[in-house]
């Protein structure tokens, strides 16, 4: 079939699908973890009760995964309505209420929709959308990522049918306009990779698409994967028509074993409507892809890394040059980039590179999408044109810190990105002012966190991950970071000393300079962040032996305050992993501090009535028999 009989068809079935109710149920895996498996067997069992036929699709991620698990009910000429944090329970009150009568239930609603303009997509009524421009997610959690067909219909595969109409060259100088920059984590531009493999003379040429994300936090790449995974391949299509490539690969984490099963669905799709194998569309050109599943190694992300790893080799970088466009898979030209940068190439031909080039700031072109995750009120995904704030998308669209804490600092860019502070939140999201600010923008990973967080922790925590992550190769990277660790690891256990702060300084510098590939070079960007804005937590820690945030357990004690324990309630004695406190009904309990492991278990449990369990720095009490009965004797 040609491309616009395919398409025609897939309209079609598109049209009749919203002429009819249907319902659905966003089944990705943060949606499943939340229960929505259980949500769509107790759609099945309700409207097989009342002798309903009104179909149940399973779509991936609408990003609010705060709201999991997510159910959307179309009806023609009525409300589209999105329920959020829907359980089995209210199931029969949703289909008694909405699919079988008038009623939209919403009281139990996010919000109702509405169209999505020239992107064709849907999103509820909520003011955090007012502040994001949805590209390559508008797509994500409104259609079925297992049939292609709402793909296509919703503008699918029309950048490859456009493509395969130009002269590679023409692609290539499409991408360069649009000022596309690889959103792995780098920012390279993706033209001039592109270039520099259609230039070379070696074949066989390979693509390869990096979806391995092992940044804590990160999620971005996971979630486009499991909820629209043809606009991943038609990407890597076009990037083998421009290149001269016939052969591609997906590298991705055995961790992700619902995106792996959803690509290989859209793979077989894809072939079987002529989109992938020999001939595609009817012409010359010939293109086919295969999964390389990964152990999940976090150094994988590097490129030449990732390329000995798909040759089934160590994960290990190698120097460069030559670059993998050069000699990459088997020493053969390789083009690498992220599922992000593949998701915007079909739009970039589609609508042409003046048009991507329009949004966003001169330097960054385009949207980029985060993760929000840790202390933020509204957990889950935001894409964002470039030059949005950091506080915009922390308070407008996260809706702000959970539990109305003091914001502290964001984590941008992964483990190998900065904390940034309260007095940057008005910075512009971009490469160079995030560069500036000592951050970067890495994949989109962020991690916001607020008065509780220790920022001596953080970075302790962020340099932990990249030791253990280090493949060894360098010594700078295996030691030098390891080093790092150690004196951060004795500053937060109250043992470090004023000069292990320079130490730090110069061991930063050392391991940036002396390490082979980027996770070595940003490994220490978390303390060198934390040292640049939060130098006074590191003294207090050095000089005063106390944790601020009083989280650090060697800087840390619980303790019960006599005026305000209910001498009758026994919750902390009766959940104390170490029976560390003492005292029965009718007496005032005491923690022994040399039992005590600081679980804080006995905080979590005290009633909030009483509000009796303290969590203090040690230096900041006086000798009192109520903290140990050694510190009473004493």
């Amino acid at each position: 079939m040609t491309f616009e009989e395919i398409s025609n068809k897939a309209k079609s079935e598109w049209e009749a699908l919203q002429k009819g109710s249907y319902i659905l149920v966003g089944t990705a895996t943060c949606g499943r973890a939340a229960g929505a498996l259980d949500v769509v067997d107790a759609f099945k069992k309700e409207l097989t009760r009342q002798g309903l036929e009104v179909p149940i699709i399973q779509v991936g991620c609408i990003e609010l995964c705060y709201a999991d698990p997510f159910v959307t009910i179309s009806k023609p000429d009525s409300l589209r309505v999105v329920y959020h944090n829907v359980t089995p329970e209210i199931v029969p009150r949703l289909v008694e209420g909405y699919v079988a009568g008038d009623d939209p239930c919403l009281e139990l609603a996010l919000g109702t929709l509405e169209g999505g303009g020239d992107e064709g997509v849907y999103i509820p009524e909520l003011p955090r959308f007012e502040h994001e421009l949805r590209l390559i997610l508008g797509r994500c959690g409104y259609i079925d990522p297992e049939n292609i067909n709402h793909y296509i219909a919703n503008g699918g595969y029309s950048g490859l049918e456009k493509a395969l109409k130009m002269p590679p060259a023409k692609i290539i100088g499409e991408l360069k306009k649009s000022g596309l920059r690889g959103r792995g984590g780098a920012g390279f531009p993706t033209h001039r990779k592109w270039e520099l493999c259609h230039k070379a003379r070696s074949t066989p040429k390979y693509v390869i698409c990096n979806a391995d994300e092992g940044d804590p936090g990160a999620f971005m790449d996971r979630v486009i994967l499991e909820s629209d995974p043809h606009q991943i391949i038609e990407g890597m299509i076009i990037a083998g028509y421009a290149i001269g490539a016939e052969q591609g690969y997906i590298y991705i984490r055995a961790e992700y074993p619902l995106a792996i099963e959803r690509i290989q669905i859209a793979l077989k799709q894809a072939k079987e409507l002529g989109f992938l194998g020999d001939n595609i569309l009817g012409g010359d050109f010939g293109f086919h892809i295969e999964i390389a599943a990964g152990a999940g190694a976090f150094v994988s992300g590097e490129e030449t890394a990732l390329i000995a790893a798909v040759e089934g080799k160590m994960s290990t970088p190698r120097s460069r040059p030559p670059y993998p466009a050069e000699l990459g898979l088997w020493n053969k030209p390789t083009l690498l980039n992220n599922v992000k940068t593949f998701a915007y190439v079909p739009l970039v031909i589609e609508r042409g590179g003046d048009w991507f080039a329009s949004i966003g700031t001169e330097g960054s072109k385009g949207t980029a999408v985060f993760t929000l995750a840790g202390k933020v009120a509204n957990s889950g995904l935001a894409e964002v044109p470039m030059g949005t704030t950091l506080s915009e998308l922390i308070y407008d669209i996260g809706g702000g810190i959970a539990k109305d804490k003091q914001f502290k600092a964001v984590q941008i860019g992964g483990p190998s990105g900065g904390c940034l502070p309260e007095t940057l939140l008005d910075i512009p999201i971009d490469y160079d002012s995030l560069r500036e600010a000592g951050s970067m923008m890495g994949s989109g990973g962020m991690i916001v966190m607020d008065e509780d967080n220790c920022m001596v922790d953080v970075a302790r925590f962020f340099l932990d991950f990249s030791t253990r992550e280090s493949c060894g190769k360098c010594t700078m990277c295996r030691l030098g970071t390891l080093q790092m660790l150690r004196i951060l690891e004795d500053i937060t256990a109250g043992r470090g000393k004023i000069e292990d702060i320079d130490l730090l300084l110069a061991l930063a510098e050392d391991v940036k300079i002396g390490s082979l590939c980027g996770l070595g070079k940003t490994a220490p960007n978390p303390v060198l962040t934390t040292l640049r804005y939060f130098r006074d937590e590191y003294e207090a820690h050095v000089l005063e032996k106390r944790c601020p945030a009083r989280v650090c357990p060697e800087l840390t004690v619980y303790y019960i305050l006599p005026d305000k324990c209910d001498r009758a309630c026994e919750h902390c004695v009766l959940t104390c992993p170490t029976e560390a406190i003492k005292g029965g009904k009718g007496e005032v309990k005491i923690i022994d501090q040399e039992k005590c492991s600081k679980c804080g278990t006995c905080l979590e449990v005290c009633p909030p009535e009483y509000n009796a369990v303290a969590k203090l720095s040690p230096v900041s009490l006086l000798p009192s028999p109520h903290l140990s009965e050694k510190r009473a004797r004493k």
